[in-house]
């Protein structure tokens, strides 16, 4: 125990003087995602450009395609065989989610560790999971952009994802994992807001996740926040940390969270997006 405590201290030290100065240290993994997410944003960069870049690592670029022949993005079925022609038709927003898609699988089996390699695992189909259900009830609701609400759903787990990365240099840790779950729930959230910064997202995306303007309970859900709040308990997929603090988010609270709206209105919606929900998850986990 006596490791544990020191190894934390050491951990959390580290992680408050990365955020006081804004420079956090990303996992090499992350790499390839950041580096189409900046070309993303750039006016000058082409799609020759882009495509290249999702050419140099092949489990990604099988997404691209695997994605773009979806029936969701392909419905006439004319199939797409190079990334540059699937890079266009699934747009940039959607490039940049599955990307972190393809760095955060690839960094859940990455861990040597057997407990944190279970648990990393767990974040990215908790967090692909979320995606899903945003994207397919933004399709549903017309509230906000698919695209955008697939990203953000993404983004759902980040900080925790970050925390476990960087938990492979604190061994102790790693044994004792309903304690680590305790660190990681006080550090994620500073830690994902920091992320996301980084990352440069639209103000949108950022205030998704004010956690200090909580979900009301209308339907349908009145705004991104409000979206990825239900995607979240929509989910079937449990967030790992959660499970080893005791949370459990759904189905209750999804219930609680909605008591007093048109509950066949609601089941309606989300029995036509668990449709859709499952094409995104054909397409990202494939």
């Amino acid at each position: 125990m006596h490791d544990f405590e020191a190894q934390a201290l050491a951990f959390g030290e580290r992680i408050e003087q990365e955020l006081d100065r804004g420079q956090l240290s990303f996992p090499t993994s992350l790499d390839v995602s950041l580096r189409i997410k900046r070309l993303a944003d750039s006016a000058a960069s082409t799609l020759d450009e882009i495509a290249n870049v999702v050419k140099a690592e092949p489990v990604l670029a099988a997404k691209v395609v695997r994605m773009a022949n979806a029936v969701a993005l392909n419905p006439y079925g004319s199939p797409t065989t190079n990334v540059q022609d699937a890079v266009g038709r699934i747009g940039l927003s959607a490039l940049r989610c599955l990307a972190f898609a393809v760095a955060a699988e690839q960094l859940a089996a990455d861990h040597r560790s057997r407990n944190l390699r279970l648990v990393a695992s767990g974040l990215w189909m908790h967090s692909v999971d979320v995606a899903a259900w945003a994207y397919a009830l933004a399709r549903q609701l017309k509230i906000v952009n698919p695209d955008t609400a697939m990203f953000s759903g993404m983004m759902i787990d980040i900080g925790q994802f970050f925390l476990v990365a960087r938990a492979a240099d604190y061994p102790a840790l790693q044994n004792n994992l309903d304690r680590f779950a305790e660190f990681v729930s006080t550090w994620s959230d500073p830690v994902a807001r920091a992320i996301l910064e980084v990352f440069e997202l639209p103000d949108i995306i950022l205030d998704a996740f004010d956690y200090d303007n909580p979900y009301g309970g209308t339907w349908p859900p009145a705004t991104l926040a409000d979206l990825v709040f239900v995607a979240s308990l929509a989910a079937e997929t449990p967030n790992p940390f959660e499970t080893l603090l005791g949370i459990q988010r759904r189905p209750a609270l999804l219930d609680t969270s909605t008591a007093g709206v048109d509950r066949s209105e609601m089941v309606a919606v989300l029995e036509r997006a668990k449709i859709e929900r499952q094409l995104v998850l054909a397409a990202v986990c494939g």
